[in-house]
């Protein structure tokens, strides 16, 4: 899915929902409002489409990456990928901890991609759109984008407990 459409997705539904939200604007609601939207479309949505290519159109996407085809372990990256785009979308409903084990995930998958995708480029010479583009970039940026806000969040959030009386 091309993440610039995604991008716009994500803007224009934080647009919407801090336009109408009836919750004080604080830093902290601001920022929980942007990973709402970005988790289940920047985490979800990829890894639904990212399993569905990986299974159903496993050697297009193998050679758009630059690998051989018929792999089984590119069925096995389908299902962490499927793993990953269930994470995302339930972070619309499940909140706190569930954010946290998903902006793990995320990022652990994310970084260990990026580690491969540079390795095939450095040992041998893979600079398939697929390994060595946009994929890459975001499996660097997301994960650094995500860990930021949410340390952000959670700073903010005890800041905030400590902040408000504590009552008799």
């Amino acid at each position: 899915m091309n993440p610039f459409i995604l991008l716009m997705i994500a803007v224009t539904g934080m647009g919407i929902h801090l336009y109408f939200d009836k919750e004080t604007r604080s830093a902290r609601r601001v920022i929980a409002i942007i990973l709402l939207w970005l988790l289940p479309i920047f985490v979800g949505v990829p890894g639904l489409f990212a399993f569905l290519g990986h299974t159903f159109a496993a050697d297009k996407i193998a050679a758009y990456i630059g690998w051989p085809s018929g792999n089984p372990f590119q069925f096995e990256v389908a299902v962490a990928n499927l793993a990953l785009g269930i994470l995302g979308i339930c972070c619309i409903w499940l909140r706190g901890n569930f954010w946290i084990a998903t902006v793990i995930a995320a990022s652990v998958f994310g970084f260990g991609t990026a580690y491969v995708h540079i390795m095939e480029v450095v040992t041998h010479h893979n600079v398939a759109l697929g390994n060595a583009g946009p994929a890459l970039y975001l499996d660097i940026f997301n994960p650094v984008l995500f860990l930021s806000l949410l340390t952000t969040l959670k700073f903010l959030e005890k800041k905030e407990r400590k902040s408000s009386p504590v009552p008799d």
